[in-house]
């Protein structure tokens, strides 16, 4: 089959790739449709220290079963349309016996540390497959995965109808959490240094929007979120913070990254920091979000490209230039 293979950090290419057989309660997928997030660019530069190399990329995806291993439970049937969880926790270890497989000692995930979905075909774990309803395309399917990490993120942070909350970066992640935090009962203020960008906030609603935080005249927030991963963001975000503020550290960096934060102020104003990694017992919350319409899917699909242009659709997301860039393997250029 054809695939997006990453052979080491900086070397991308389309080829051909063995097709994936199913083990026992795996399944595997005819890929409908497959997301580019900001943790793909960073497989690609070699900045997400989980990934081994060669892989297939590719943890936002939906599509339709077409083989069934042994032994799988939950009546899955050939033909069954479905949205996937990447998550691959090995339940054994501390963190996943205390609920916690996001933290998982031995955490894995399907495009991140196996071979993922910008492909053709997709091998997964059955258990992580999710009935994906007759009216969603692949597309909106695609998006239920960035979709349920905000809301792990939301979850961490914690948010009260009333509470002024700075969203920092408007791609698809700081609009999702826009959505979600609105829809909650919070005023959202959206900052993005990339000025196309801020309409679309507005259009979602956001209070007010500004390419920089101190655009803002000096205002404070109860709470923020930083979606970009970008440490002058954090910083920025956390000087934003009121008095017992509460701050969401959500975007991906890299591992190196540091960022410089007060420490007398975090214990002088009881200022909360907390981090979210990826989906936790969140995914099928998600979904019933995308299926009922409370995400606003039309204002974040913004490109489509078929498997072939695999490394335009990376120079697309990387450009800015576009919102939520996915790749339609069963496509082809027009």
């Amino acid at each position: 089959m054809r695939a997006a293979i990453v052979d080491q950090p900086g070397s991308i290419r389309v080829g051909e790739v063995p097709d994936p057989t199913p083990g026992e309660r795996d399944v595997v997928i005819k890929v409908g449709a497959c997301g580019i997030c900001g943790t793909d660019l960073h497989i690609a530069d070699g900045h997400f220290p989980p990934t081994p190399y060669p892989i297939v990329p590719g943890h936002e995806f939906a599509g339709e079963i077409v083989e069934i291993g042994k032994n799988v439970p939950g009546g899955w049937q050939v033909g069954d349309r479905v949205a996937v969880d990447p998550s691959l926790f090995c339940g054994y270890c501390d963190p996943c016996r205390a609920g916690h497989g996001n933290l998982c000692e031995n955490w894995g995930a399907t495009g991140d540390t196996v071979d993922g979905a910008f492909a053709e075909y997709v091998k997964v774990p059955a258990s992580t497959c999710y009935r994906l309803p007759d009216h969603l395309s692949w597309q909106e399917g695609a998006l239920v995965e960035p979709v349920s990490c905000a809301v792990h993120g939301v979850r961490r942070i914690g948010v009260e109808a009333g509470e002024h909350f700075l969203v920092v970066g408007a791609g698809t992640m700081g609009l999702v959490m826009q959505m979600l935090l609105q829809r909650a009962g919070a005023r959202v203020t959206v900052v993005d240094r990339n000025a196309s960008r801020l309409p679309r906030a507005k259009d979602l609603g956001a209070h007010a929007v500004a390419t920089d935080v101190s655009e803002l005249d000096g205002e404070r927030f109860d709470a923020a979120a930083d979606c970009t991963g970008a440490a002058p963001a954090i910083e920025a975000a956390f000087d934003a913070l009121r008095r017992g503020g509460r701050l969401l550290v959500f975007g991906v960096a890299p591992a190196e990254a540091r960022v410089a934060l007060s420490p007398f102020r975090i214990y002088n104003d009881e200022i909360t920091v907390v981090g979210s990694m990826a989906v936790l017992h969140s995914y099928g919350a998600a979904l019933d979000l995308v299926a009922s319409g409370a995400i606003d899917t039309k204002a974040l699909l913004t490109d489509a490209l078929p498997l072939e242009r695999f490394p335009d659709a990376l120079d697309l997301m990387r450009s800015g230039a576009g919102l939520k860039v996915q790749v339609l393997p069963g496509a082809t250029d027009a």
